[in-house]
């Protein structure tokens, strides 16, 4: 990448930080800290629409643009392109029978979700598009989490959504809150302070085992989330593990305390 293709550089926020050395440290294999998403949509569906819908939004949020490099001190940093073309690809199995085309979606989701990101060629986030018959569709949207969290890739769906029923216009949107200026947030706390009170607050807390106890250098994968909606309503819905669509929780406010971390053994630590 030139310098000129570049528009900034920034910092890792502390959870990109373990997420990115977690990375580096096991580059074989599937990587568990993938975000996969899945949508049955029903209905008339405007492909192009939805692929600008998905343009517009990474244009509009420069974080998700962002690659991740390593200085030669050793410091990692996230350097953000001007622009990047988005990883969009469109398979049509509508002239399969039933249960054919539910195996072979069954096999892109497997081999997607085993298709590793180099966190130094971004965009870190890719668009597959099923044709199931004329009017069902089904869409997998894959991330990388160091790109985003739970509450936030909600929020970028709904946006998604959103932009496809402006025909992939963002024009009259509000302006996404910039991610350097969290990132300049984070970097005025008292890093002491918080340690002292996460110390307080997790103090004699116990593990709870989440996963099931697998074979040395197996690889646990997360339950996918998927929904069911309307080409026109994604928005209220929030995807769930069990493939049903159902209303969105409201959106957080502030920046609450909250915090997880997982171990390779599958034990899990949390606190809000």
């Amino acid at each position: 990448m030139s310098k000129a293709g570049v528009a900034d550089v920034w910092p890792l926020s502390p959870m990109q930080q373990g997420l990115h050395f977690l990375a580096r440290y096991d580059g074989e294999g599937p990587d568990v800290y993938l975000l996969q998403l899945v949508f049955d949509l029903e209905g008339a569906l405007d492909a192009g629409a939805l692929r600008r819908a998905a343009e517009e939004l990474l244009r509009r949020h420069d974080n998700l643009r962002a690659g991740f490099r390593t200085l030669r001190s050793g410091e990692p940093v996230q350097v953000v392109p001007r622009g990047v073309e988005l990883p969009w690809q469109e398979i049509d199995l509508s002239g399969r029978a039933g249960a054919a085309a539910e195996e072979k979606a069954a096999e892109i989701l497997a081999a997607d979700w085993n298709r590793r990101f180099d966190l130094a060629r971004p965009p870190l986030l890719r668009f597959t598009l099923l044709r199931l018959g004329d009017r069902r569709h089904r869409l997998l949207f894959t991330a990388h989490h160091i790109l985003a969290d739970g509450w936030s890739t909600q929020l970028l769906v709904g946006e998604l959504f959103e932009l496809y029923r402006r025909g992939g216009d963002g024009t009259g949107l509000p302006a996404p809150p910039p991610y350097r200026d969290y990132l300049a947030w984070l970097a005025e706390q008292d890093d002491q302070k918080a340690m002292a009170e996460w110390a307080r607050v997790l103090d004699g807390a116990e593990p709870a085992l989440v996963a099931p106890a697998q074979a040395p250098g197996g690889s646990a994968r997360p339950p996918r989330s998927s929904s069911s909606c309307p080409p026109t309503s994604p928005p209220r819905c929030a995807t769930t593990p069990a493939g049903t669509a159902t209303p969105a929780p409201p959106s957080p406010r502030g920046r609450g305390p909250s915090s997880w971390a997982c171990s390779p053994a599958g034990r899990t630590w949390c606190a809000g």
